[in-house]
């Protein structure tokens, strides 16, 4: 019985070691984003994932998919939802399919804003409540604030861009979602869709002849070579990406891993914030020095096109399936009454 019992308990030993050693592996992450390896965004959060590996004291293992060698950003959130990838900072315009309200930047309201007002919005009650909505139908986990792109300008191959009525004609493309189509429809042009990656393709192919897009965007895939050669800072819109997880890693990660990847991110974002403001100056210097024409409207331009395109909000409003007192709670943050 003795030697039943020794034998017993060097077969339970046996058993307990390969258990015991895969509790001591680092919890596996992809990070998945389509931008290429030299934009912000990706030098951003490749990073972010150096360092996450530091502080979580090697218990998370960050691999990090750039240039859509994963999944492009359309299609991140149903990865996240399927365990196809644990992390993906889409824009919201890629999600609007699963949230309409997170085309609420599209409405009028937000045209030619600076940063420091979109944050009034975004970083307040608005900005929660999106997320909230995000997390509840998508099945993920928002880590915080979100990163910035930037002022999403217009851009063109062959027509002069003086002016907003100078993008009538013209077939725009547009990163996504239903808003930045009905953006182009108001200043009557042509939108179209055509993902990141293929963009530089498409441009020198002539699949479309203008596009909204940033500054830093323009000179990470140096749009310049595939025909670029007009800009009008316009300020179309302020864009965005939005920190998430899957909820099915965020559990598995547990309250301690879980406060160290939700702090990591509080702590670097103000500075990636500021960092990307500085990038897009640059850019657009690099992108003048390219030989590209650059146009700059001066407030009173890009206010009084606002004022036009309020007069749209009801319009917009059902067309993007918009929660009206949603918009009317970021319209008062932005200091916007009624349709003024």
């Amino acid at each position: 019985m003795l030697r039943r019992t020794l034998l017993g308990g060097v077969a339970a030993s046996t058993l307990a070691a390969p258990a015991l050693v895969r509790a001591q592996e680092p919890v596996k992450m992809r990070l998945s984003l389509d931008t290429s390896a030299t934009h912000t965004r990706t030098l951003q959060m490749t990073s972010f994932a150096q360092e996450l590996e530091k502080v979580a004291s090697g218990k998370i293992k960050v691999e990090v998919f750039h240039s859509a060698q994963l999944f492009r950003d359309r299609d991140v959130g149903k990865a996240l939802r399927q365990g196809g990838a644990e992390m993906g900072v889409p824009g919201p315009w890629n999600l609007t399919g699963i949230e309409a309200n997170l085309d609420i930047t599209q409405s009028p309201a937000f045209y030619g804003r600076t940063a420091a007002e979109v944050y009034k919005v975004i970083d307040g009650d608005v900005g929660r409540a999106l997320n909230g909505m995000l997390e509840k139908k998508l099945g993920v986990h928002i880590l915080g604030k979100w990163l910035d792109l930037g002022a999403s300008h217009t851009f063109s191959t062959a027509k002069p861009l003086n002016s907003p009525d100078d993008l009538k004609g013209l077939k725009i493309r547009t990163s996504g979602g239903a808003g930045q189509m009905v953006r182009v429809k108001f200043f009557e042009g042509v939108p179209n869709f055509t993902a990141w990656p293929d963009v530089p393709l498409a441009l020198s192919q002539g699949t479309f002849d203008a596009l909204f897009t940033t500054n830093e965007s323009v000179k990470s895939a140096k749009l310049w070579d595939s025909g670029v050669k007009f800009s009008l800072q316009d300020h179309q819109f302020f864009a965005q990406y939005i920190p998430m997880v899957g909820e099915a890693f965020w559990k598995k990660l547990g309250p301690d891993l879980q406060k160290v990847v939700s702090g990591l991110w509080a702590s670097k974002i103000d500075g990636w914030r500021k960092d990307m403001a500085a990038s897009q100056a640059e850019s657009f210097e690099t992108l003048q020095k390219a030989g590209i024409k650059a146009v700059t409207p001066d407030a009173a331009t890009l206010d009084a096109t606002r004022k036009r395109l309020m007069v749209t909000q009801d319009t917009v409003i059902k067309e993007l399936k918009l929660d009206p007192a949603l918009v009317a709670q970021a319209n008062a943050a932005l200091g916007i009454s009624g349709k003024s």
